[in-house]
């Protein structure tokens, strides 16, 4: 589409980009097919080609109002829209440019300046979350429903022991913030699945939250100060030869891959964050290129039917749909077919808890979706998609990479003496 951007809007850092996507739009409207928003609200302007414009005409010096911002404040950035899109539209970077100029213009209302402050003030602070969470476990009975239906009833699947660092072959590992204390077993049941590959996991406690939540709560420098702290937490570990920096939080793997076009203009990072963003693997990633045959999990992997939840930053940002399927097949689990698999649970980060009208309609879509095959346990490969799907409280959810290390635990219960002294982080 033509652009006709106005003196400020050609000021903005990524106003060349910003055009440059905007010219790729062709109007075709295939993206509000796979939009989930457009199919929940049948609004056009609550649809990708919809947004695009708003974008241009506020880019273009149109006026903008809390309007502009609502339907902009709708989209989940799930990228179904790109998964789809004929033109290579790269539709969630103009997404951050909208997000970020009209943040500038509107003035949000109290209440919610407030909830995206607490938000990121929480949230990236593991001690933090953990700490609120407990209390508000505590004090859940008391609380009202709506708040009651985002804190996790049970107590989370507690840590097991993790391997030394004993392999040649070493992977740095990102903690994430809201993991430890929401599902504090997922890292440490992929350290032990991959030291029984023969790779070791290093930990970094310095590094933090990836950066995504300040991020896309339209609050980009703090998200990207959190980057350039990771970077530096990981630097020596890269030195020293580490091949790879694991994600088993998807969403995070999906920001952290990123790091190298986010921070692409600063002369003291761009090296290394396109360094760290080449490393960065999804968990799935390296178990795939690993010989399974050498796990035997077949006989107890078999025994439990899972229907997968591939969330939208594995499918749609990191272009691994079927990736995890297809490892799980490879270890012998029975898995269940999931009809309208491409389309977002309403997680999406703090979604959630920013629209939760709207999430809580797309996860009764999808645990509908995930439940026709009468699965025994869903499984996903994103914390805050299991958190939101679990809280719906009907079949059980749970990380991927924990119904495999448990299935190898039972088919070969010497592995755990073979792991050695553990190591907490």
């Amino acid at each position: 589409m033509q652009t006709n951007f106005d003196s400020h809007a050609k000021a903005l850092p990524d106003a060349e980009e910003a055009e440059t996507i905007l010219r790729s739009c062709v109007h075709c409207g295939f993206c509000n097919a796979t939009c989930p928003t457009y199919q929940l609200l049948g609004n056009e302007l609550d649809g990708p080609r919809g947004r695009i414009y708003l974008i241009k005409q506020l880019l273009e010096g149109e006026p903008v109002s809390k309007k502009t911002q609502l339907h902009l404040d709708r989209c989940l950035t799930c990228r179904n829209c790109e998964t789809t899109c004929p033109s290579g539209v790269r539709y969630h970077r103009l997404l951050d440019v909208g997000r970020a100029e009209v943040e500038r213009r509107v003035n949000r209302p109290l209440r919610e300046r407030l909830m995206r402050k607490g938000l990121r003030t929480v949230i990236p602070r593991p001690a933090v979350f953990g700490a609120l969470l407990k209390t508000g476990r505590a004090m859940r009975p008391l609380l009202p429903a709506a708040l009651q239906a985002k804190i996790p009833a049970d107590a989370a699947v507690p840590a097991t022991p993790r391997p030394v660092p004993r392999h040649a072959r070493r992977v740095l590992m990102l903690e994430g913030c809201v993991q430890p204390s929401l599902a504090p077993n997922t890292n440490a049941a992929a350290a032990r699945v991959l030291d029984w590959l023969g790779i070791s996991v290093l930990p970094a406690r310095e590094a933090g939250c990836c950066g995504a939540t300040d991020y896309h709560l339209n609050a980009q420098e703090a998200g990207l100060d959190r980057a350039r702290r990771n970077i530096d937490a990981w630097w020596p570990a890269i030195e020293a030869g580490a091949e790879s920096i694991v994600q088993t939080a998807s969403g995070c793997g999906a920001f952290v891959k990123d790091y190298g076009h986010l921070l692409r203009n600063d002369p003291v990072y761009a090296a290394k964050a396109a360094r760290v963003s080449e490393l960065a693997r999804d968990l799935v990633e390296v178990m795939a290129a690993e010989p399974l045959d050498s796990l035997s999990a077949h006989g107890n992997a078999a025994a439990m039917r899972i229907a997968f939840h591939c969330p939208c930053t594995l499918q749609h940002a990191q272009k691994l749909g079927g990736a995890v399927e297809s490892v799980l097949i490879r270890l012998g689990f029975d898995l269940s077919a999931v009809p309208d698999a491409h389309l977002c649970c309403g997680s999406a980060g703090t979604y959630s808890i920013t629209q939760p009208e709207l999430a809580g309609r797309l996860r009764d879509n999808k645990i509908a979706a995930l439940e026709t095959g009468q699965p025994d346990i869903i499984a996903t490969a994103n914390v805050g998609c299991q958190t939101h799907l679990d809280g719906a409280g009907r079949t059980r959810v749970r990380h991927w990479i924990e119904l495999v290390d448990e299935a190898l635990i039972a088919a070969s219960p010497s592995r755990t003496r073979a792991i050695g002294d553990a190591y907490s982080v």
